[in-house]
């Protein structure tokens, strides 16, 4: 292995590819080794008051800093940066900036979510007013989805993803960022978010004494709540849905491998859209089942129906779904190859198993926290999925994961 040459600290410059000879807790980088990007980074560099450091030429852009020749005569010297302070404000300024804009995003879940609860609420007396609120929400994310940007999925914290609607909105949001990734046209996108957010209005004709119980059903309870999807359909007839509305409605629980319900059909049966719902209705459903000792992450959540019931599903959709909801979807808790624990925040397009973390140390707070963007750490993975319970009690609340898994998407700026 060929041994890189050693530079003094004041030969640092930016494009410089340094290899530290200190563990990850002795220094504040993510990496010990990196091309150096900033004057920031030099000055923490410095700062750590080693006498000498390593690089690598061959992945450096540049040369090193001559070593100066004689020192300068006297001269004003600038204050000392302290930058290992320079460097927790802008982890803090950057994890601030971050909540901010997940707050915007709560608030327009938030906003939806009261719009499907009065939804439901209006149905049987004003159908058509409930109808006209069911299309304003799927407005809005047709224009977020199919406008000319790139499109972030988020989990949602706080009150707004604690409603008893998230599931509703869970199954829409997915569906739809599901049939923008198979390349659906807006109309098309439409059609299936008004399905998605539709699919389980036969629902209201069933008691809340099944609907709620968490115990396993009994048969006639089961065959009760399975009703729900030919209670649906009667509805949505005699509001007058879109014929492709209202087969989502019926078939959002028919199997490709006919194990399904309510007429056990086979794929080449089942619309098209109907089987995109049925994905995403299975996955909320097995992130957020009544029992919450039953949840799975999302992580493997995804695993379960690739591996295990993968025959129930359109193959195409359901590898498309893994790829825009990530190997690693948002939510999920994961432990990198060297030890630290993470949440997942979101997916790097194209590059599944490299998404962006918030960061476990003991070492900083909470509201401080490092942010990890694996598409720019070649040298570093993850290891594993997590369930909470298989993290440290300090851990857990220091990340902070919630119970029950929501999701919303916010449209992004182009060259962000």
């Amino acid at each position: 292995m060929t041994e890189h040459p050693h530079i003094r600290p004041e030969q640092l410059c930016i494009g410089l590819f340094v290899q530290l000879d200190l563990s990850w807790w002795q220094h504040g980088f993510a990496r010990s080794s990196f091309k150096i990007k900033d004057r920031g980074q030099i000055d923490a560099l410095r700062a750590l008051g080693l006498e000498r450091l390593r690089y690598d030429p061959a992945r450096s852009d540049c040369e090193p800093l001559p070593l100066p020749t004689a020192a300068p005569a006297a001269a004003p010297q600038p204050p000392p940066v302290d930058a290992e302070a320079a460097a927790r404000q802008a982890r803090a300024d950057t994890l601030r900036a971050l909540r901010k804009r997940l707050a915007e995003v709560d608030k327009r879940f938030l906003k939806a979510g009261q719009q499907v609860k009065s939804l439901n609420q209006t149905l049987r007396g004003q159908p058509e007013h409930a109808i006209q609120q069911a299309g304003e929400v799927v407005r809005g994310l047709v224009e977020a989805l199919c406008g000319d940007h790139e499109v972030v999925l988020h989990t949602i914290t706080g009150k707004a993803a604690e409603q008893a609607h998230s599931h509703t909105l869970n199954v829409t949001v997915l569906a739809m960022l599901l049939g923008r990734q198979l390349g659906l046209d807006a109309e098309a996108i439409h059609v299936l978010g008004l399905g998605a957010l539709l699919h389980d209005i036969g629902k209201l004709e069933v008691p809340s004494k099944v609907l709620l119980k968490s115990e396993p059903l009994t048969r006639p309870e089961l065959q009760l709540l399975q009703l729900h999807t030919e209670f649906g359909l009667r509805m949505g007839q005699r509001l007058m849905l879109d014929d492709e509305v209202l087969r989502i409605i019926a078939e959002h629980h028919e199997y490709c491998d006919g194990s399904g319900y309510p007429r056990q059909l086979r794929e080449a049966d089942i619309g098209r859209l109907s089987r995109l719902v049925c994905i995403t209705n299975q996955f909320d459903n097995l992130c957020n089942p009544l029992r919450l000792e039953d949840a799975l992450n999302p992580h493997e959540a995804l695993s379960r129906m690739f591996a295990q019931q993968r025959e129930r599903f359109d193959e195409v959709a359901l590898k498309a779904f893994i790829r825009c909801m990530g190997v690693y979807p948002p939510g999920s808790l994961v432990q990198l190859d060297d030890g630290r624990y993470g949440l997942v925040l979101g997916m790097n397009p194209g590059q599944p198993l490299r998404p962006t973390l918030i960061l476990h140390d003991e070492r900083l707070p909470k509201n401080e926290a490092a942010i990890l963007d694996l598409l720019h750490e070649p040298g570093l993975a993850i290891a594993r999925s997590l369930r909470p319970g298989e993290l440290p009690a300090a851990v857990l609340d220091y990340l902070s994961p919630r119970q029950q898994l929501s999701y919303y998407v916010e449209p992004q700026a182009p060259g962000r």
